[in-house]
């Protein structure tokens, strides 16, 4: 056989003194001790500092994340629901709200690394069941849940630096195993945590829940309710229309109408009488029309202007300082004293917060218009259930304060031309002490003659019942009236009563209707006995109406 060519034996030669090592992942085989990943990373660290600050930077988010994953939450009652907050990292922030099983809604909120999720996991049987049993609460509920979402943010806040520190920190010493890279990793996260929270106050908007967006079986919700601001659009159109409505109807009216024979003449005092608005603002409108229309003296409101008569409602009433005439007002069972009524008698560093309103209580008298009036607040406040109502008693006690102070007024030789309260029970006892009395409550108007010859006017719900409208099958309409009265004698000459259709119906009728005295051929009343002595009284039927248009 023949010897293989030099160049070739010294290559097989050479090759003979390398031992080739068997791989490390061969069965049976243990892998040889060696630098692990951590230490490779610190070793690229050292070697490389941009590299090094792009390591540790993915330790601190890396670690600050898996922080807020373990801890990051916390389990706050807001109002009647209990409710999980959480920060979690993104790359557009906001806020999302998670109604499970409905979906959710997400709010433009804030711009940030930072989403907060908000969670509402069930209303609570026992706060719930207290707020229906006391509707006084109600008030109170805008302060309760503002405080307890700052004590929940508050509490998340605290809880998620601590997460967010420990997170990096662990993962630090994890990486370097050394104790100042470690503690620097956790300074590193706090400062990112307060860059992101001062990031997201700037730039919080409001707003952002006019707008919010849906998902899950939610995303039905703008078609069935619409968006906050097309409601908002959509009834100031509503509001708009319906005192165009008015304003129509009412000219058509004056027109068309020739029964009863009664034109007033421009020195008529001409009342517009509202009650029981209940915090519908299409009834300003409707009164502002009214006024403009009717060339109103004054507006006579007898109560319930609220619905709970909470602090949180006065800013309903800001409206009445531009309705174009004078304003007097007595409380009714669902205004408040110390909230409705304070805020109405309220000044501010210019003078009275509303210089057209006169408010009347405990048999107080002011003479406004050319007329002069005298009322009382109604005794109970029922929203406020923790208050046990004492019924028709307390209203005749009342009724029978306001009939004393009417007497006292004639006996001054300062005579009241109407007197004011919100419940016709209270109205009834100042029978034969003044010509006049008007009242609400009952949400259906009338007109009664009563036994010692004073003439009550119960006038329905200006407001529709407010809310209460949803809770029959037929909505209760818009009432108003506009009663005429003779400048020389105060006495009543003739008064429109004003229908409008309740929520959703767009229909108006207005009829004219005249005392009976005021009738041709009719016998003059007589007038007020002097002085007389009191005593209660039963009503009357109220005269038919003489014609309807």
């Amino acid at each position: 056989m023949a010897r293989p060519p030099a160049a070739i034996r010294r290559v097989a030669h050479r090759l003979r003194g390398i031992r080739i090592a068997p791989p490390a992942f061969l069965p049976g085989r243990r892998r040889p001790p060696g630098p692990g990943p951590a230490l490779e990373l610190a070793r690229t660290s050292r070697s490389h500092p941009w590299a090094r600050a792009l390591a540790l930077v993915a330790v601190v988010l890396l670690g600050a994340w898996l922080g807020l994953l373990v801890v990051g939450s916390v389990r706050a009652p807001v109002g009647p629901m209990d409710t999980r907050m959480t920060l979690r990292p993104s790359l557009t922030g906001g806020t999302k709200i998670n109604v499970s099983p409905l979906g959710a809604l997400a709010l433009d909120s804030h711009t940030g690394p930072l989403r907060l999720d908000v969670d509402v996991d069930r209303l609570d049987p026992v706060r719930s069941q207290e707020l229906v049993a006391h509707p006084e609460r109600i008030s109170g509920l805008q302060t309760e849940i503002t405080h307890d979402v700052e004590h929940g943010t508050l509490d998340l806040a605290v809880r998620s630096c601590v997460a967010v520190v420990s997170g990096a920190t662990a993962l630090g010493l994890v990486v370097y195993r050394r104790p100042r890279r470690a503690l620097a990793a956790g300074g590193l996260a706090l400062t990112l945590l307060i860059a992101s929270g001062a990031t997201a106050y700037a730039t919080w908007n409001p707003k952002s829940v006019l707008e919010p967006k849906y998902s899950g079986l939610l995303t039905s919700a703008p078609a069935v309710v619409g968006s906050a601001r097309s409601i908002v659009t959509e009834f100031d159109v509503y509001q708009q229309e319906l005192a165009r409505l008015v304003t129509n109807v009412t000219k058509l009216y004056d027109v068309t109408s020739t029964l009863p024979a009664y034109r007033p003449d421009p020195s008529t005092i001409r009342v517009l009488h509202v009650s029981d608005i209940h915090l519908n603002p299409a009834a300003w409108k409707i009164i502002e029309s009214l006024v403009a229309q009717y060339k109103i003296s004054v507006v006579v409101d007898t109560g319930d202007t609220m619905d709970h008569g909470s602090a949180a409602e006065n800013r309903f009433l800001d409206p009445i300082k531009d309705l174009g005439a004078p304003y007097v007002w007595v409380r009714g069972n669902h205004d408040s004293k110390n909230a409705t009524q304070k805020y109405l008698t309220s000044r501010t560093a210019s003078g009275k917060r509303f210089p057209n309103v006169h408010v009347l209580d405990n048999g107080a008298a002011a003479t406004v218009a050319g007329l002069r009036f005298a009322g009382i607040g109604d005794p109970q406040f029922t929203p406020d259930r923790s208050v046990k109502a004492e019924g028709d008693p307390a209203e005749r006690l009342a009724g029978t304060r306001l009939a004393s102070a009417v007497t006292a007024q004639r006996a001054a030789g300062t005579p009241v031309d109407i007197a004011l309260t919100h419940n016709p029970v209270a109205a009834r006892e100042t029978d034969g002490t003044v010509p006049l009395v008007l009242a609400g409550h009952i949400h259906h108007e009338r007109m009664e003659v009563l036994p010692r010859g004073t003439r009550l006017r119960i006038e329905g719900s200006t407001g529709g019942s407010g809310l209460r409208a949803v809770d029959d099958k037929n909505p209760d309409p818009v009432e108003a009236s506009v009663l005429y009265l003779d400048r020389s004698t105060k006495r009543l000459q003739a008064w429109d009563e004003i229908h409008l259709g309740g929520l959703g119906l767009t229909t108006a009728e207005v009829s004219r209707h005249l005392p009976k005295e005021n009738q041709p051929g009719a016998t003059p009343s007589p007038s007020l006995p002097p002085l007389p002595s009191h005593s209660p009284s039963q009503p009357s039927s109220s005269p038919p109406p003489t014609s309807r248009h």
